[in-house]
């Protein structure tokens, strides 16, 4: 946790210097304000925590913060002092690491610190999005609502994530194992059964010599082979981690064919949910882009939300960029115009959200009836191929012996 050193001004006139500790500038101004203090400077100063102290053995789960969500919205409604609430919760967790958090947040709040900024030093388990939604409710007096509306939201996108995995399972374990026997046999297999063909002296077929040639090359070179691909997959990753080619990759992403637009949609209903649930946590349009922006998780989705910070700063509606990009469908953006002109930014959101959801479901369905046929064709073609290519010669050799 970096820590900032600060100058300003207190409520009597005079001037505080000092030091905070926070999850960010921004943090650190907040919390600065919230005891009174007008910021007049503030920079990052060394020290912080120690890391050598910070080593956690495992994580914590979805599953985990969704209980952990619920449990503390039952208790919070129920009146309990938010830091015996964390402390009881802690002795009902299992996950040894969010036990050790919960205490940390229960000492911070103890001593004087918002629960929404004692959640913010845990960033690895609460995201951007979770702790402004906290504080909002912080605010507006319902936290026990908002911690309960989070733990419904992430169970939504977690089974939305469950179902397109669960999916995706089967298809790409029988693709790799295809290419891991197809590796095999070219290397081991087919070369032992075609050096008899070889030592015939029969003219083959073109089939059986491009096999032959191939599994030669594969046999005498595996080791270039495998070479090359750790190489492309290492400079791929490479790639990614530079702005520009994160960008194409998450671009192209949405327009590959088949799979493009599963991935859009899973993205807007990402965006709609998260920009719905802030803006109904009473979070500015601007602050509430930004969080969304990152939950997203996507370079091209971001840069455009991003971009419509600026437009909603100078006075512009928040579809303006939606209605010209082809990352956004038409019916989001004209929806979202009529949700502000209405008032109503928020559930039509939520409706949108709804709507894409059922759309992915059925995309995905789609998708794995599609899939395993194509799987079927491509292994008979394969496999098909493969046996032409080695028992026709042999058919020829039999005969021509006869």
């Amino acid at each position: 946790m970096p820590i900032y050193k600060y100058r300003a001004r207190t409520q009597s006139g005079g001037i505080s210097n000092g030091s905070v500790e926070a999850a960010s500038e921004q943090a650190a101004i907040e919390l600065l304000e919230d005891k009174g203090l007008v910021v007049l400077s503030l920079s990052a100063g060394a020290g912080g925590a120690k890391k050598g102290f910070n080593i956690n053995i495992g994580g914590v789960k979805s599953k985990d913060i969704v209980i952990f969500s619920r449990q503390l919205s039952v208790m919070v409604s129920a009146t309990v002092p938010i830091v015996q609430a964390l402390k009881i919760l802690a002795q009902q967790t299992v996950n040894v690491v969010f036990i050790e958090k919960i205490l940390e947040m229960a000492n911070d709040v103890d001593g004087g610190m918002k629960l929404s900024f004692a959640m913010a030093k845990h960033e690895k388990i609460f995201s951007r999005f979770y702790v402004a939604m906290v504080k909002s409710g912080e605010t507006s007096g319902q936290l026990d609502d908002v911690l309960q509306y989070l733990a419904d939201q992430m169970e939504k996108d977690y089974d939305l994530i469950s179902r397109i995995k669960g999916a995706m399972i089967y298809p790409v374990f029988i693709i790799c194992g295809m290419i891991a026997v197809g590796f095999l046999m070219m290397v081991f297999v087919v070369p032992k059964m075609t050096a008899m063909l070889i030592d015939s002296g029969a003219e083959l077929p073109f089939l059986t010599k491009i096999l032959i040639s191939v599994s030669g090359f594969m046999q005498s070179f595996w080791w270039l082979i495998i070479g090359l691909a750790i190489g492309i997959f290492a400079l791929f990753k490479v790639w990614l981690r530079s702005s520009g080619g994160r960008i194409t990759w998450d671009t192209a992403k949405v327009k590959i064919p088949i799979f493009g637009p599963l991935f859009q949609k899973i993205y807007i209903v990402r965006f709609a949910r998260s920009f719905a649930t802030l803006t109904k946590g009473g979070v500015p349009v601007s602050s509430a882009l930004k969080i969304t922006a990152e939950v997203v998780d996507n370079e091209a989705y971001k840069k455009l939300i991003m971009d419509t910070i600026k437009e909603v700063e100078d006075g512009n509606s928040v579809a303006t960029l939606f209605n010209k990009s082809e990352l956004m469908p038409k019916m989001l953006s004209q929806m979202m115009s009529i949700g502000e002109q209405t008032g109503k930014l928020d559930a039509i959101l939520e409706k949108l959200a709804d709507f894409y959801t059922r759309e992915i479901d059925n995309l995905v369905n789609g998708l794995t009836a599609l899939i395993e046929p194509m799987i079927l064709i491509v292994m008979g073609v394969g496999v098909g191929g493969m046996v032409a290519a080695i028992m026709l010669p042999m058919f020829k050799v039999a005969q021509s012996i006869s």
